[in-house]
């Protein structure tokens, strides 16, 4: 049958929207529709609204309102048949929005384009996780104006995020300082209202900012909140700075004129209010409420009274989301009292992103103090300190607010991240004790930031083949993709993503998917194991600062924030439950037994193994691709090979640093030339990261502290430096005589006891809970320790060892421990007779499990 329509030869489908359906009415639906015309377009299919015979399919959109399910679901189906129309159908106008993108996306990426919508399988999909939210910040003059005021950018990377189901934008504003720690020089949009407004009755003035740059500005974020809202997306304003004088010794670009400290709360609380006026699709707003925000404690609760109150007057819902450091029932109070929908958002594992999955235990240097403290850091350095890097004790059952947790840019800002491993893991896990989802601080995330802004933008590369002149973003499409789809839906068809990967690299896709995936896991794995910084401002571990094994450069800049003495072998875990210090493992080795936690030689290994997969599948990409120096492939072959080598140089400098710690306490030399041998491995793989990386800008800028910024170059002597000290030191003790017989070596690891256990339904509140473990090893002669604590990182665990009887191993959780208003965390360290030992259910190979269970309280 022909399908031409007059147009030319290219085949027509009819998108017909259901005139019945109240929900295709809105904006978000006919801006899908657009989409889709536009996208068919760039394609050769040409679409139409109206009925014909000859089209070659038909798309029902709508009929499917007020049907069961959660919001944001869509369903795909063929009620006429095999040959009959394709129906999109949602609940709402966002699933219903996503449904016709979906269509879009196949077709736009497909060999076939009609072939592949009219092969449309039946379908239903819904969100596993609620807030799926992409943060982008201003924090650079020089870097950020540009795309700040570039319309066509917005257009496109909002049709990124929208296509890809991030149904949250958070536009952060003042994060370019850490105020109470950092006189302000670029401070423009910090405290952002006079470089909005003019508010009647204030005469307060950003200086150096004509009044056609401010209308300009506010014109600009109307236009980004409306575009927003176009596509589906919440927008929510970030003010996270409202301290209008930049700290002492401030000498800012732009000074703030015309506030005192009497007039700061109600001129803050009136712009405010007519800020959310001027945009009305503004939908939330994200405040630093603790003394980084610029506000003192603990007088900061009158201040935030009186600003919160003006959200309360606006006259439509707008969500109060609070970041957590610092909060308190107070705040929570204030926040409550606007009426408004209230979050907290939380730091998923401090200020880095690691593995999918929380906490266990938080360090002791996180842990609270017994006693207030005075001062500006009054609240959050002491009571609440333990709310800084995690979820603290927010994660009540049945409160009112909800946690969601923000990824900060600590851990990698510039490598390629693309694993779909592990955004699953994160679409499972991110919605713990009932959280709202997450809000992910996108790639580049403070480039420019303290000042250090470069001409010419945030594009990272000195190489010109490479450059994407504003257009940096892109390069992260494959990044959003995964986030944006797995965060919905951890269980998505892979063809959601490798449609794109076949269109971006043809032949190779698989390969680069099974190359760029391990390495995107060799980060996140060196943050949890090595914790030795929780600030992004001190430890960046993809442009790794040193931290000497034997004693020597960078053991200073590290003091403040880890064990004394600053050494490789002291560094804690971000897990300490999980994760042995190579200290620690050192004198358990030398004692003849585990504890359970995984090793550094565990970690050295999981390395290795990243490692080998993503260069073995690199190589396989690299002979696959039609062209190996496209500037496309090339990017993600630089990042690949980088991050492996990154990954080679942790495993052979904890293999380093365990031999130092053994040759410390036994004073065996042969220690020390493992030390040295396993040392120069890792030397020689950061030399390969320097080489490969040769084509980024000598000075990645992202602070101005010696961590924020630099190159692997840089980075470089140092490690040389250690790596001498240990050679000297070697050489000194082979001078004197070895000891005799054979030095200590890893304990001999049999294959873990085979253990089955399910978790109980939910429990009463108040009843005891007991739990079990089955062993189908009726050799398995050791015990069994079960280790509780409630859904809260301010406590520590209880531990019991279990009774046996046969094969089941039990212990009961009291019910005085239950009655609370928290779930419960709980996992098992078994224990064999010679000296082993493993935690269950522990981490999965694929690294992005759940190492301990959670066990929710019944809805009552």
């Amino acid at each position: 049958m022909s399908t031409s329509t007059g147009r030319g030869d290219s085949p027509t489908i009819v998108l017909a929207l259901d005139p019945s359906d109240p929900v295709v009415r809105e904006a978000p639906v006919r801006w899908a529709a657009s989409q889709f015309t536009e996208v068919l377009a760039g394609v050769g299919i040409t679409v139409e609204t109206d009925a014909q015979s000859q089209a070659a399919l038909t798309v029902v959109v709508g009929g499917g309102a007020g049907e069961a399910g959660p919001a944001e679901s869509f369903s795909l189906s063929r009620r006429e048949g095999p040959d009959g129309p394709v129906h999109v159908e949602g609940v709402d106008a966002r699933g219903l929005m996503y449904g016709v993108l979906e269509l879009a996306d196949r077709a736009r990426f497909a060999d076939d384009p009609l072939a592949e919508l009219r092969g449309t399988q039946p379908t239903s999909q819904q969100p596993a996780t609620p807030v799926r939210s992409i943060l982008r910040t201003f924090v650079s003059d020089v870097e950020d104006k540009p795309w700040f005021y570039d319309r066509d950018f917005w257009v496109e990377y909002l049709t990124e995020l929208a296509t890809n189901r991030v149904n949250r934008f958070h536009l952060a504003l003042g994060m370019q300082y850490n105020y109470g720690h950092h006189p302000a020089t670029d401070n423009y949009l910090c405290f952002p209202y006079p470089f909005l407004l003019d508010v009647p009755g204030y005469d307060v003035r950003a200086g150096n900012v004509p009044d056609e740059e401010r209308e300009r500005n506010l014109e600009t974020l109307r236009f980004i909140t409306d575009e927003a809202k176009r596509r589906g997306v919440d927008f929510q304003l970030g003010l996270w700075n409202h301290a209008y004088d930049q700290g002492d010794g401030s000498i800012p670009h732009y000074p703030i004129t015309g506030l005192t400290p009497e007039t700061h709360a109600a001129y803050s609380a009136a712009a405010l209010g007519m800020l959310l006026r001027e945009c009305p699709s503004i939908d939330g707003l994200t405040m630093r409420v603790h003394y980084e925000g610029g506000i003192p404690e603990p007088d900061h609760e009158v201040y935030w009274q009186q600003v919160m109150s003006a959200v309360a007057e606006v006259g439509r819902p707008i969500e109060i989301d609070m970041h957590a450091k610092g909060v308190d029932e107070a705040l929570l109070e204030i926040a409550r009292g606007t009426g408004m929908p209230v979050k907290v958002g939380a730091k998923y594992w401090a200020e880095h992103q690691g593995l999918p999955y929380h906490q266990t235990t938080i360090r002791d240097r996180e842990r609270a103090t017994k006693e207030a403290g005075t001062g500006l850091m009054a609240i959050t350095a002491h009571l609440r300190r333990f709310t800084r890097y995690g979820y603290g004790d927010f994660l009540r059952e049945g409160s009112d607010v909800k946690v969601l947790f923000r990824i900060w840019p600590g851990t990698q800002r510039v490598l390629l991240w693309g694993d779909p491993v592990l955004a699953a893991g994160y679409g499972r896990l991110g919605t713990i004790g009932g959280a709202a989802g997450i809000d992910l601080c996108e790639p580049l995330t403070f480039k420019g930031r303290k000042d250090t802004g470069e001409p010419g933008g945030r594009d990272p590369y000195a190489d010109q083949a490479l450059r994407l002149d504003g257009q940096e973003w892109k390069k992260y499409r494959y990044t959003y993709r995964l986030w944006g789809r797995l965060l919905y839906d951890p269980d998505a068809d892979p063809a959601s993503w490798r449609r794109f990967l076949r269109a971006e690299y043809g032949a190779a896709a698989e390969a680069v998917e099974n190359a760029l995936g391990p390495a995107s896991r060799v980060l996140p794995l060196v943050t949890v194991a090595h914790g030795i910084g929780a600030s992004n401002n001190g430890y960046w571990p993809e442009i790794y600062l040193n931290m000497p094994i034997a004693g020597g450069p960078n053991a200073d800049h590290y003091q403040r924030d880890t064990a004394t003495p600053p050494t490789f072998g002291g560094v804690s875990a971000f897990d300490p439950s999980m994760f042995y210090r190579v200290d620690e493992y050192a004198d358990d080795l030398l004692a003849g037994h585990r504890d359970g936690r995984y090793s550094p030689l565990d970690v050295a290994d999981w390395l290795d193994g990243l490692a080998a997969d993503a260069e073995g599948n690199l190589a396989a990409a690299t002979a696959q691709v039609a062209d190996a120096e496209e500037p496309q492939f090339r990017r993600l072959a630089v990042d690949v090979a980088a991050q492996a080598g990154i990954g080679r140089f942790f495993a052979g400098k904890y293999r380093a640093g365990l031999a130092y710690s053994l040759y410390e306490r036994t004073k065996d030399p042969r220690h020390l030339g493992d030390a040295v041998e396993a040392y120069r491995t890792a030397r020689d793989a950061w030399v390969g990261v320097v080489e490969v990386t040769s084509v980024y800008r000598p000075d990645l800028t992202f602070g101005d502290a010696r961590s924020e910024h630099g190159h692997w170059a840089d980075r470089l002597p140092a490690i040389e430096a250690d790596l001498a000290d240990l050679e000297r030191i070697h050489e000194a003790a082979k001078a004197e005589n070895a000891p005799a017989g054979q030095a200590v070596v890893e304990i001999s690891r049999g294959a873990r006891p085979s253990f089955e256990h399910t978790v109980p339904e939910p429990f009463s509140r108040g009843d005891d809970q007991t739990i079990t473990l089955e062993t189908s090893d009726p050799a398995f002669d050791g015990t069994v320790v079960l280790h509780y604590r409630h859904l809260n990182q301010g406590e520590d665990f209880e531990t019991v060892e279990t009774s046996r009887n046969g094969a089941t191993f039990e212990a009961t959780v009291p019910g005085s421990y239950t009655d609370s208003d928290f779930a419960l965390v709980y996992y098992f360290t078994v224990h064999a007779s010679g000296g082993d030992a493993w935690i269950l259910p522990g981490l999965e190979k694929s690294l992005a499990s759940q190492p301990y269970h959670v066990l929710r309280q019944r809805v009552r």
